[in-house]
């Protein structure tokens, strides 16, 4: 399934595979655009010529903690300093965030989204749910999946709410940092997926002509 018409050959988007349901990332951007191409990244030589970065979901303590001891933290946070478009989901929203809510003490994030998030925001993994919401773009409710979610707070003017639910944003996006608190990746449904392929990574493929 091609979503959208943007020439996106030989664009590469990393996976950050240090947890979570990364391969599903992976199959996902694959499958959303022809010659869109993924990696796994683990180690910070995996950035070298990727275009965009996925921030799956996981556990985000112990995520930034392997950030840290894999080296990755400093050379990703250096690459997003630069202007690199990251896709962050659940978890991944927590390590964009300008300032955590029930975070450990030594937990660190990249500051990247103007954004305020409180870990697990909806509860424990028991109550986790799926909702039909409505995004900014799409044409058709998006069929969501919230698995230990965090909650997004508050945003900074300078970030443009996506989607809510029961009146709390649950996607956000600047001009190269898409936020979602649920999981795209865990369904069929691709449009969210090839929202970030059109909305940022498919501009730098018109910068390259």
């Amino acid at each position: 399934m091609n979503v959208g018409n943007r020439n996106t050959a030989g664009l590469t988007i990393g996976v950050l595979a240090l947890q979570g349901a990364f391969s599903s990332h992976q199959r996902a951007f694959e499958r959303v655009r022809e010659g869109v191409r993924t990696r796994q990244v683990r180690l910070p030589r995996d950035l070298d010529g990727v275009d965009a970065l996925a921030m799956p979901g996981g556990e985000s303590s112990t995520m930034s903690q392997l950030l840290g001891s894999s080296r990755l933290f400093d050379a990703i946070a250096t690459r997003i300093a630069s202007g690199m478009p990251v896709f962050g989901t659940c978890a991944g929203v927590i390590l964009l965030a300008k300032s955590v809510l029930d975070g450990r003490d030594d937990q660190r994030s990249f500051a990247a989204l103007n954004a305020t998030v409180r870990r697990n925001g909806y509860g424990r993994q028991i109550d986790s749910f799926e909702a039909d919401i409505v995004v900014a773009g799409l044409h058709a409710p998006f069929p969501a999946v919230f698995i230990r979610a965090p909650i997004i707070e508050s945003v900074g003017t300078d970030v443009e709410v996506l989607a809510t639910h029961g009146g709390v944003p649950v996607a956000v996006a600047t001009d190269r940092i898409v936020g979602i608190t649920f999981h795209p990746e865990l369904t069929d449904d691709l449009r969210l997926h090839g929202l970030f392929v059109d909305r940022i990574v498919g501009s730098l493929a018109t910068n390259r002509r």
